[in-house]
C-alpha cells in the first residue's frame, strides 16, 4: 500500500496474467495501467483472425496468435500483459510455461468482484455483452481460485486479487526493472 492504496507491483520485463470474468473490468484495467502495445488483448485476436472481437468461432486461431505474440515479446525482454478470462487452469499454465522459457516473472491479477458488480458491468456492455450464464460460469470458476489457493500452485511468482470496486479504481501498478532469471 502507499498512502493506503494498494499496490500492484510488477518486474518489467514479466508476463502479467489478467483473470476475471466477462464484464469484471480487465481490458479497462489494462488500459489504464499499460501502454496500448504491451496489452495482448484474446478479443483483439479474434478480430484479427475471426469475423469480429466476439467470434468465438475464432478462438482456437486467436489464442495461437496471442501465444505466438506473448513469446515474441517475452523473449525480446518486453513485458507481455494477457487480457483475457484466464479462468480456466489450462489457460494460465500455458502462459506461465511461455513466461518459464523466457525466463521472465509471471505475475496474476485476479479481478474477484461481487457477482452483481460484474452483471451490471457485463449488462452496459456496448454491443459487447456476453450471455449472463458463461458469465456466472466464470464468476464461478473465480470463486474456486479463491477459495481453493489454486493459483498459488501454478508457479506464478505473484499473484494480487482486486475484490472490490473501490480497491480495482484506487489500484496503482508500479514497475520494477528485472533481470532475467
Amino acid at each position: 500500500m502507499i498512502g493506503g492504496m494498494p499496490v500492484i507491483s510488477i518486474a518489467d520485463p514479466s508476463l502479467v496474467v489478467l483473470v476475471g470474468a466477462a464484464g469484471a473490468g480487465k481490458s479497462t484495467f489494462a488500459a489504464r495501467h499499460f501502454a496500448r502495445d504491451e496489452i495482448l488483448s484474446s478479443d483483439a485476436f479474434r478480430a484479427i483472425v475471426g469475423r469480429g472481437e466476439d467470434d468465438q468461432a475464432a478462438t482456437k486461431a486467436a489464442f495461437a496468435a496471442l501465444h505466438r505474440a506473448a513469446t515474441r515479446r517475452l523473449s525480446a525482454g518486453r513485458l507481455a500483459v494477457v487480457d483475457a478470462t484466464n479462468v480456466e487452469r489450462h489457460a494460465r499454465t500455458t502462459l506461465v510455461r511461455r513466461a518459464r522459457a523466457a525466463r521472465v516473472p509471471a505475475i496474476a491479477i485476479v479481478l474477484d468482484l461481487p457477482p452483481g458488480v460484474v452483471a451490471g458491468r457485463n449488462a452496459r456492455r456496448a454491443g459487447r455483452t456476453v450471455d449472463p450464464a458463461v458469465v456466472r460460469r466464470h464468476l464461478a470458476m473465480v470463486r474456486r481460485l479463491a477459495g481453493g489457493g489454486l493459483l498459488e500452485g501454478e508457479r506464478f511468482d505473484a499473484v494480487y486479487w482486486i475484490r472490490e470496486p473501490a480497491e480495482l479504481d484506487a489500484v496503482t501498478v508500479v514497475r520494477a526493472v528485472s533481470r532475467r532469471a
